[in-house]
């Protein structure tokens, strides 16, 4: 098959990186001219929780070719709408594209290619972006951390799912998603209390997770979330095998107290974690908030269930990415827990 990832900055650096070394032939696509020379000329190199340099193939945008079986997306989702315009030509006749992102962008998609080319997939590990070849793995290097659930978005070619399952499963374990929604709101509450809060905070998800008033916030955020699911019908899957609804959801403060004590055990394999969204701010580019708490607030107004501490998530963000705030502890006084 003719793969590309389309936006091989941290993630898809550290998984073109696995694939190139199990054998895979694959485009590493990137904007960032010194990033692509880079990985041409002296590899991929990963750092961090895995160490090794893998040579790969790396391209701009305008240099892709046009006849793509499987594209794996993993930029932002602030432009996913302009991005698929693009990458539609680039696609074979069955071509599909794999979205890798955070928020549930397969709606936009969709849209735009058609629901039967359109494939999702939820990673549950974390990267750090270092620029000229260099990426940084911050989640422990082990199989059942590395994980990955992928789930079909409408009539998907079997042949191409198939492969794109057996591809990622030489990197971590995949699980294939009956109820892919499902899976994707799992991903959407961990990211909707962790990363925003690191943005808010400055801090990684070890250090939120420590911290009493963080953790708290955390749980509480997680909360809004499994509520905001349940008025809308949705069935959260488990992530990394361990029901995350049974574990933390609450309605009494016992099980609150149950729920902070547990969940720097849950982040343990993922301490190092610094939001992608908190990278942002550092190089002055706008979040994916909206894509993220954005989308717990959205489906709560729609469904009529209170969601105070994602608005205030999203709220305290964007005052930071208007440079009226910076990221720092001392904006947990901005929230009422």
């Amino acid at each position: 098959m003719n793969v590309a990832i389309y936006g091989a900055g941290a993630m898809g650096t550290v998984l073109g990186a696995y694939l190139a070394k199990a054998g895979y032939e694959i485009d590493l696509v990137n904007r960032n001219k010194d990033h692509v020379d880079a990985m041409n000329r002296t590899g991929a190199k990963v750092i961090g929780k895995a160490n090794f340099v893998q040579p790969v193939r790396a391209c701009l945008p305008d240099q892709m070719g046009d006849s793509y079986d499987i594209i794996l997306l993993m930029t932002k989702q602030r432009d996913n709408k302009k991005i698929a315009a693009f990458l539609e030509p680039h696609l074979s006749e069955r071509g599909v594209i794999c979205t890798m992102q955070n928020g549930i962008p397969e709606p936009v998609i969709a849209d735009v290619i058609g629901a039967d080319r359109t494939i999702g997939c939820t990673m549950s590990w974390g990267a750090t972006f270092h620029g000229r070849g260099v990426a940084e793995l911050t989640s422990e290097a082990t199989p059942d951390t590395l994980t990955f659930a992928i789930g079909k978005y409408g009539d998907v070619d079997e042949e191409l799912f198939a492969y794109i399952v057996k591809m990622l499963s030489r990197m971590g374990q995949v699980t294939v998603e009956e109820n892919f929604i499902g899976a994707r709101w799992a991903k959407l509450m961990i990211n909707a209390a962790f990363s925003g809060l690191s943005v808010v905070t400055g801090a990684t998800f070890g250090a939120l997770s420590k911290e009493c008033a963080t953790r708290r916030l955390a749980v509480t955020i997680i909360k809004e979330c499994i509520d905001v699911a349940h008025a809308a019908g949705i069935k959260i899957e488990p992530i990394q095998g361990k029901d995350v609804v049974k574990l933390m959801y609450y309605k009494t403060w016992i099980k609150q107290r149950f729920a902070m004590f547990i969940l720097p055990f849950a982040m343990r394999k993922h301490k190092n974690i610094r939001s992608s969204m908190l990278r942002d701010i550092e190089r002055g580019r706008e979040t994916e908030v909206d894509a993220i708490n954005g989308v717990v607030a959205a489906y709560g107004d729609k469904y009529g269930v209170d969601t105070p501490l994602n608005d205030k998530v999203i709220s305290v963000v964007r005052q930071i990415e208007a440079g009226e705030l910076v990221p720092d502890w001392k904006n947990i006084r901005y929230f009422i827990y």
